[in-house]
């Protein structure tokens, strides 16, 4: 078996457990929580909380989640150590790259590519040496290492920010084999721009890539056409209602088994402890993204529609364990 790097450092993929592969401990806007503390709640009520939350998902026997919060979404590694020294038993596997619809951030404007016109040479990529050195070193300091990769790619599509992350993100993975996941928006069909960008141009095999978000569709046969390119399918919204409704959701789970795919899914929530893009005077209107939903409401339901326990455990345990093998 193969090691996978984790908050608390390696463990063998063979005792990864049941996995949900796209969960957030913390999502925050790192500018507005430096600049005005004031809207978030004391740092030891955050992470007690957060280790209340997470404890529960070991007592359904969670084993692993993987927390794919980058650059973009406030990844405070010091923050989750201090939630996984409460949690003893749960391993946390977290990212590097970055997350954005659009553009990259500004620091980039000057740097690496962007002046290879001012220059008349090819300036090289800085984020392929962060995300490498998050890999192979650590993060911030921390010597915690990054498990996987990230990026994103959303309605705007193929954006020139959105493209060069994800050309670094794929630069990143040909030198370290750590594999990948991508938010995309799957109603526009981004999977296909992963893999004309991903797959096509830079030469990573699908087998290591996520896409993230596809039970956002109830499209089974663009679902398909991805899942016989050998994308995984993250089937990680499981709670959240804004894009399709539980019931939505679990169909085309059930949908893409049938057509022979529980290989190629993977389950999660996407959710997170504690999320600041949500005002608290909203929260009652917003979907409730606990935890528990899938071992207490999801898998009875896809049981029922006819998913076999075989086939939830590929999805929970297998698929995982190989994804991140690269099997």
């Amino acid at each position: 078996m193969a090691q996978i790097e984790t908050i608390r450092g390696q463990v063998d993929t063979a005792d990864l457990g049941k996995t949900y592969m796209h969960e957030h401990v913390f999502v925050t806007s790192a500018d507005i929580k430096a600049n005005y503390p004031q809207f978030y709640a004391p740092e030891e009520e955050r992470i007690a909380d957060a280790a209340t939350k997470l404890q529960q998902l070991v007592d359904d026997g969670i084993r692993t989640i993987v927390d794919p919060t980058v650059v973009g979404l406030g990844r405070d590694i010091p923050l989750v150590q201090q939630v996984a020294e409460r949690v003893p038993d749960l391993n946390i596997v977290v990212a590097t790259g970055m997350y954005t619809y659009d553009s990259a951030p500004h620091f980039f404007d000057y740097r690496g590519p962007a002046l290879n016109a001012m220059v008349g040479a090819e300036v090289p990529e800085p984020m392929v040496e962060m995300f490498v050195g998050d890999i192979r070193d650590g993060i911030a300091g921390t010597g915690v290492k990054a498990g996987l990769l990230k990026c994103a790619i959303d309605a705007p599509g193929m954006t020139p920010g959105v493209e060069r992350i994800m050309r670094a993100v794929g630069a990143a993975h040909l030198e370290t084999g750590t594999p990948i996941t991508v938010h995309t928006h799957p109603d526009s069909r981004t999977g296909l721009l992963v893999k004309q960008v991903l797959v096509d141009d830079l030469g990573v095999e699908p087998g290591r890539i996520v896409l993230g978000h596809s039970g956002d569709t109830a499209d089974a046969d663009h679902l398909s056409e991805l899942a016989e390119a050998g994308f995984w399918l993250g089937m990680d919204r499981f709670g959240i209602t804004l894009e399709a409704s539980t019931e939505q959701r679990v169909g085309v789970v059930v949908e893409l088994a049938k057509r022979g795919f529980a290989d190629r899914m993977v389950l999660a929530h996407d959710a997170s402890c504690h999320i600041d893009w949500v005002a608290p005077e909203i929260m009652p209107a917003v979907p409730d993204w606990h935890y528990g939903h899938i071992v207490a409401d999801i898998l009875p339901a896809l049981l029922e529609a006819g998913v076999t326990q075989e086939q939830i455990d590929q999805m929970l345990v297998d698929n995982p364990r190989r994804y991140f093998e690269g099997a």
